[in-house]
């Protein structure tokens, strides 16, 4: 099969490694919208006594969605009798929904404490050491103080099997006594297989007896001695990758239909703190699966650095990159960031480390989650949280409604290229983001449920090398409307279990000859051959955030998706430290920038101001640009339309900007 449509092969050897009014309910959103969207969130520790003081905190500072720990599940005491804490939960409900707030609860995944374990003959382990993960080698995951922060000394803190159907059981009734108590989000905690302690990070487990036997059950291999343990290349390891993946899927949607069978509005968040790579697949929790049940997903992310404030400019890249391709996941649920701004960072200060980690999140339509430290609640200045939870307030429907594309490239994203070969397909994948984010180029993230409803006319296969025959399917769809595909790497080379492939299918259905498999950088018998052109083949990870390195390349990709048809919506001139997104958000199209420029790690936390950046945005008769600078007021600027277009030099901004035109 022959394509009538311009190809870019980029082979290995040029993978690239390194791209108002302030009311508590929003007035004026979508049908499809609900709290979990325009949630400005503080976390509080929970009793009864407590309350009054967290409401009073609420209100001075303008929390929206007010989380409380309250852990039932995670505490042995609490998990035999939850009577105390149910009450208090309760009551908070009831204290939330009384000024016009909502609340939830945290709870703990697959851990549980046992607080004095060393004083008692009863612990969570000592009653119940079947239940709980183990190594293949029979050693189970049981922790003392010192193994984390959250762990003191004296207690017990074990992982749990989620195939222990007598926990399972008793886990499902706290959620539903929970769910019951009137609160409006129930939130799970890391539910993870074990294997980020020291000396568990090549675990794979848990090899427990209920756990084995349920994968000899569906797959009928033994997983202690028929499968090579850590070996992509083993398809029965590769089926224990996809079990592990799958239970953790299971369980956290079987809590979602505990919750709604007895609360359909109750809200189902866990937290997740794996990114998009590698360690996504080892703990098992994969964001992308879990958002089909999921109402919401709050992420611990920390790609780039811990705290904000040890981010440099490329981190922030990385960092930003992450968060968008959440939001692809999302598929339009929100996307809460429970990250953190600064600790104990000397030389900067912890405002402005919090004023760049909300400016991050809101530009790349996520929810900021103010926390101190490295813990969920607090903060680290309450003055600084007022002041951008009050802005965010004021702005609701600018940052928080729907984001349309309006014409973008689409980047995809493949999950199971990422579980089968994380190190290449994750390196392809953030090279080109970073490119992408660099250029100004509008895109979105593409993944295989969004893929059928990609209407953008150029589509970038990063070393995508597993596709299904669905896949297929939608990219010759793609190439029989006039859309463009560039190819990196091995795209389409491997079947589903991680077989390289005799013939290519991408490659068949493109009408791409064997030399594109071989290393050939110029394809002469790959139709539009005109419109064939290179990446220079400098690795990202090693060229400097404004060196001409970067300046070369970006010229050079820049020319390339102009050469299969790329033309941006709304053209922005500006350094390559400033991500933008273009998008579509009411019907106008918007604007929406992250500065990053001058940004030093542990060092300086205030950006280099934006002097002089250009904008060509489409306008009609009679609109005017509005221009929100990040914690500022709108300000309409003088330019008007000219030819059904409006260009205009941008004020002086430091750290962010909005821009659309009305």
């Amino acid at each position: 099969m022959h394509m009538k449509n311009w190809i870019i092969c980029l082979t290995g050897a040029l993978l690239l490694l390194g791209c108002a009014s302030e009311s508590p309910r929003p007035e004026g959103a979508a049908k499809a919208l609900n709290w979990t969207h325009f949630v400005r969130i503080g976390g509080h520790g929970l009793n009864m006594e407590r309350i009054p003081e967290i409401i009073k905190s609420v209100q001075e500072t303008g929390v929206f969605g007010i989380e409380t720990d309250n852990d039932i599940t995670g505490r042995y005491d609490s998990f035999l009798d939850p009577a105390e804490k149910l009450a208090a939960i309760k009551k908070m409900a009831d204290e939330a929904h009384r000024i016009g707030n909502y609340a939830f609860v945290y709870i703990a995944g697959t851990e549980c404490i046992t607080a004095n374990a060393d004083q008692t003959p009863h612990s969570f382990f000592k009653d119940h050491p079947d239940w709980v993960q183990r190594k293949i080698t029979g050693e189970p995951a049981v922790f003392g103080g010192g193994s984390a922060f959250w762990i003191s000394e004296g207690d017990e803190d074990v992982w749990i099997s989620p195939y222990a159907m007598e926990w399972r059981k008793i886990y499902m009734e706290r959620v539903r006594q929970i769910a019951a108590a009137g609160i409006d989000g129930v939130y799970v905690d890391i539910p993870y297989w074990m294997t980020h302690f020291d000396g568990w990070e090549e675990s794979w487990a848990s090899f427990d007896d209920y756990t084995v036997a349920a994968f000899k059950q569906q797959t009928g291999l033994d997983a202690k001695t028929q499968i090579r343990l850590g070996d992509f290349t083993d398809p029965g390891f590769l089926k224990w990758v996809d079990f592990r993946i799958q239970t953790l899927t299971d369980f956290m949607a079987e809590i979602n239909d505990n919750v709604k069978s007895v609360n359909p509005a109750c809200m189902t968040i866990p937290e997740i703190y794996p990114g998009i790579g590698e360690e996504a697949v080892r703990v098992g929790s994969d964001v992308y699966e879990m958002y089909v049940s999921m109402d919401a997903i709050a992420h611990e992310y920390s790609a780039g650095g811990y705290t904000a404030a040890e981010r440099d400019p490329i981190s922030w890249l990385t960092y930003m990159e992450g968060m968008f391709t959440f939001r692809a996941f999302a598929e339009g649920k929100a996307s809460w960031m429970l990250s953190y701004s600064w600790d104990d960072n000397a030389g900067i200060h912890p405002g402005d480390a919090m004023k760049n980690l909300a400016l991050s999140q809101v530009m790349a339509w996520t929810n900021f989650w103010d926390a101190r430290g490295h813990v969920m609640s607090g903060s680290n200045d309450y003055a600084t949280r007022t002041e951008i939870f009050k802005w965010i307030a004021a702005y609701e429907k600018t940052l928080y409604h729907p984001r349309e594309p309006i014409q973008p490239v689409g980047l995809y994203f493949s999950p199971l290229t990422r579980n089968y070969f994380a190190d290449d397909f994750i390196a392809s994948y953030h090279g080109l983001f970073h490119l992408l984010l660099n250029a100004h180029v509008e895109f979105e993230v593409v993944t295989p449920r969004t893929l059928a409803g990609f209407s953008g006319g150029i589509l970038i296969l990063p070393d995508v090398r597993i596709l299904s025959s669905e896949e297929l399917a939608q990219i010759e769809k793609i190439t029989a409307r006039g859309g463009k595909i560039l190819l990196t790497g091995e795209s389409g080379a491997y079947g589903r279990e991680r077989q390289r492939l005799e013939v290519n299918p991408l490659h068949q259905l493109l009408g791409i000859n064997g030399a594109a498999a071989t290393g050939a950088i110029h394809l002469p018998e790959c139709p539009g051959k005109g419109g064939l052109a290179l990446i220079r083949k400098e690795g990202f990870a090693s060229i400097s955030t404004t060196g001409a390195p970067l300046q070369r390349l970006l010229v050079d990709f820049q020319q390339q998706l102009s050469a299969l048809g790329y033309a941006p919506a709304i053209r922005l001139e500006a350094s390559p430290m400033v991500v933008a997104q273009i998008a579509r958000v009411d019907g106008r199209p918007h604007l929406f920038m992250a500065n990053f420029n001058g940004l030093e790690g542990g060092r300086n936390a205030n950006q280099t101001p934006v002097r002089a950046a250009q904008v060509v945005l489409p306008a009609a008769a009679g609109s005017r640009v509005h221009f929100l600078p990040f914690l500022g007021q709108v300000q309409i600027l003088p330019e008007e339309p000219v030819n059904g277009v409006i260009s205009c030099t941008l004020p002086e901004f430091q750290r962010g900007a909005i821009l659309w035109v009305e």
